[in-house]
């Protein structure tokens, strides 16, 4: 899908991400970067630690630049570097445009391009670092860090209207904020049979309930472990409570922890730990109900891509999600971290086929219309061709 757009010579563009996995904001970069029309940009990616967005960029010949010294993680000598090794690639590739992406590279990228003199330097919120759960301190800091890159980029996309409302109110910044959301282009997913053949031969059978996430604190899926359990115990006596399995995709640092609470709930063979799998979302149609239990979450690509696989979906009433999911008619939200909650959500979805019936279809037809790739490139080509106030 490619947008041209006359331009008297090719722009130069630069990503930047603080990790080379492949995360919804990796996804992002990809996306963009790998659709941008050859014939208006000439188009780079930097990124620190993680291979995976690396081998994905190769693949489609798009040139990658690795920052040794960037990590998630706040270290005053590292960053330090990293700074200086931002403000020497911008003065030595002189891109027109770096667009970039996550809290760390956002404020050390900003201000590394203003100092060597960066036409136009566009981040994108795909949340704030500031919504997790952290001392109030260290809120405080981390908000006013994204004022400061705010500031600093000449335009700021959000990738939700919760993420534009959030800082649009913050002195200086509303004239600098423009709301696009995350949209999808069309998944060639594998059947339900075809899907559980390759994943778990020997569970084609089962009610699967499923999530694509990183192992990662800000997911919840402690909290899904922990609704589990309860939901066997409570539908035990019914063929329906032997038959579920709980199937997660995804890999991360949490896993040892998740592992120890799986099997303190003697639910191995009943929770499976997939790991990573290549193009993931193609198995969605595996799944009977897609679960998102997340803690904080912006605008999520996993949800899009369940709901374009049709599936009904529970999923945390927080950041952008209610944007996804407005009503009952789509789908079932709950509170964050609630475990009750979600345990009743799940089991009205489980047991009322009806409604599986009924929020499936509507979620697909809702996120095909209001959340397209093509509108999100569009929107977002537009952004790089405007002038700077």
């Amino acid at each position: 899908m490619i947008f041209s757009f006359m331009t008297e010579k090719r722009l130069k563009i630069t990503y930047l991400i603080t990790k080379g996995v492949f995360g919804g904001a990796q996804r992002y970069v990809y996306e963009l970067a790998s659709a941008l029309p050859e014939t208006d940009y000439e188009v780079s990616v930097g990124f620190g630690d993680g291979e995976v967005l690396e081998k994905k960029l190769q693949l489609v010949k798009i040139r990658t630049i690795r920052i040794k010294s960037l990590g998630r993680d706040l270290n005053f000598w590292r960053d330090l570097e990293s700074f200086w090794a931002l403000w020497k690639l911008f003065r030595q590739e002189k891109p027109d445009i770096i667009h970039l992406n996550s809290s760390k590279i956002g404020g050390l990228g900003a201000l590394a391009g203003r100092l060597a003199g960066v036409k136009k330097i566009i981040f994108t919120g795909h949340g704030w670092s500031f919504n997790e759960d952290r001392f109030w301190l260290e809120k405080k800091i981390l908000a006013f860090g994204h004022w400061l890159t705010i500031i600093l980029a000449h335009q700021t996309i959000a990738v939700s209207q919760q993420v534009y409302d959030q800082v649009a109110i913050w002195p200086g910044v509303k004239n600098k904020i423009t709301l696009i959301y995350n949209g999808i282009d069309k998944i060639n997913f594998l059947s339900e049979r075809d899907a559980r053949l390759l994943l778990l031969p020997n569970k084609i059978d089962k009610f699967w309930l499923g999530t694509i996430a990183e192992l990662h604190h800000n997911k919840g899926l402690d909290i899904l472990i922990e609704t589990f359990a309860r939901l066997v115990k409570s539908l035990i006596s019914s063929e329906l409570g032997w038959s579920l399995y709980l199937v997660i995709i995804g890999e991360g640092e949490e896993r040892g922890r998740l592992e120890k609470l799986i099997s303190a709930k003697r639910l191995e063979g009943r929770i499976i730990l997939l790991g990573q799998v290549e193009e993931a979302r193609k198995y969605l149609k595996a799944f009977d109900v897609f679960i998102l239990p997340s803690r904080t979450e912006a605008f999520p690509y996993a949800l899009l891509e369940a709901g374009y696989a049709g599936l009904p979906i529970v999923a945390s009433e927080v950041g952008g999600i209610p944007e996804i999911i407005p009503d009952a008619e789509s789908g079932l939200l709950v509170p964050p971290g609630n475990v009750i909650e979600l345990e009743k959500s799940l089991k009205y979805m489980i047991t009322k086929d009806h409604y599986r019936a009924l929020v499936g279809p509507n979620i697909e037809k809702k996120i095909k219309a209001d959340f397209s790739f093509k509108e999100m490139l569009k929107e977002t080509i537009s952004l790089y061709q405007e002038k700077n106030d």
